[in-house]
This record gives structure tokens, C-alpha cells and sequence, in this order.
């Protein structure tokens, strides 16, 4: 078989110079596409690599809010733990204590003991889960330092002395003074 150069050599429609040319220019093209196709290659495996990175990181972010889901689940099973095992009768209440929950002014009916204990300090109201409930002060301590917004109301224990700069230190308020 003789080629398609070879062919047009002997019938003398092109010349050696010519020939020469064309294969100079034919090998010129395949190394141009050599390259190119190397580049392609390179622009292939670049592309991949970048999308698994990005898989990568949305996995790594996944787990990271996997995680903090199980975080807080167990965050709250702890702390209705807590109230359940610590929390304080009301008592046979008739003495209506009022108390704000967020911007509401709610109502739970105590006994004169467990008022007091509230108004000293000893006991704290708790809201979970839409329940309010009576737990000493520690436990109360414990729960805010996991979730703040589930204590409802603390109060402060009452000082016995008056303070020293104190104006009105000289005017006692009566024990039995209801608001």
C-alpha cells in the first residue's frame, strides 16, 4: 500500500518542499494536542480533587450539627432528670404566688411554708416543657448553667441587717405586710 503522499509525489502535483511542510505541520499538531490533552487531564483530576474537598467539608459540617443535636438532646434529658428527681411539692396551697415567666405574670398556689422557702430563696421555679416545678437552689444552680431560660424565677436571699448607707434603715417593714 503506498500512502496518500507517496502518491501525489509520483504524479507530480506536490513537491518535496511541500511534503516536508505538511509533515512538519501534522507532527506540530500532535504535540500541541499532547499538551492539551495532558492539560485537560490535569484539569480533570483538579476538578475532582476540588469536589472532594467540598464533599469532605459539607460531611465534616454534617457531622458537626449531628453532633451538636445530640449535644443539646442530652443537655435536656439531664436536666428534666434533674427536676425529676429533685423537684418540691407545692404543698396544699391556698396562698396564690405570683411570679413572671418570659413576659407573662403567672400564678401557682403554695403553702405558707413553701412561700416562704421561695421568698428566702431555698426553693426556685423552674419551667420545663411547659410545666412548673420547685427545685432547691443547687439544682436550680446546676440547671442554669446548662439552660438559663428554663429558670424562672430566683430569688435572692433576703439580708437580715440593713445596709450601712442605707436612708431608709430607720423604717422597718412589717412582717405581715401583703402586697
Amino acid at each position: 500500500m503506498v500512502s496518500l503522499q507517496e502518491q501525489l509525489l509520483k504524479a507530480g502535483l506536490v513537491d518535496k518542499n511541500k511534503v516536508k511542510q505538511a509533515n512538519h505541520d501534522k507532527s506540530k499538531q500532535k504535540k500541541v494536542e499532547r499538551r492539551t490533552g495532558t492539560e485537560s487531564v490535569d484539569e480533570v483530576r483538579l476538578a475532582a480533587a476540588e469536589t472532594q474537598r467540598k464533599n469532605a467539608e459539607r460531611a465534616r459540617d454534617l457531622n458537626a450539627q449531628r453532633d451538636a443535636a445530640a449535644t443539646q438532646k442530652a443537655i435536656v434529658a439531664q436536666i428534666a432528670q434533674m427536676v425529676q428527681k429533685n423537684r418540691q411539692g407545692k404543698g396544699n396551697g391556698d396562698i396564690a404566688y405570683n411570679f413572671t415567666h418570659g413576659s407573662k405574670i403567672e400564678r401557682m398556689y403554695v403553702s405558707a411554708a413553701v412561700q416562704g422557702h421561695l421568698m428566702a430563696g431555698r426553693l426556685v421555679i423552674v419551667c420545663l416543657a411547659g410545666v412548673t416545678e420547685l427545685v432547691p437552689r443547687v439544682i436550680a444552680d446546676k440547671i442554669a448553667e446548662r439552660d438559663a431560660s428554663l429558670v424562672v424565677r430566683v430569688n435572692k436571699k433576703a439580708a437580715t441587717e440593713p445596709e450601712a448607707d442605707d436612708p431608709y434603715a430607720a423604717f422597718q417593714i412589717p412582717d405581715d405586710l401583703m402586697w
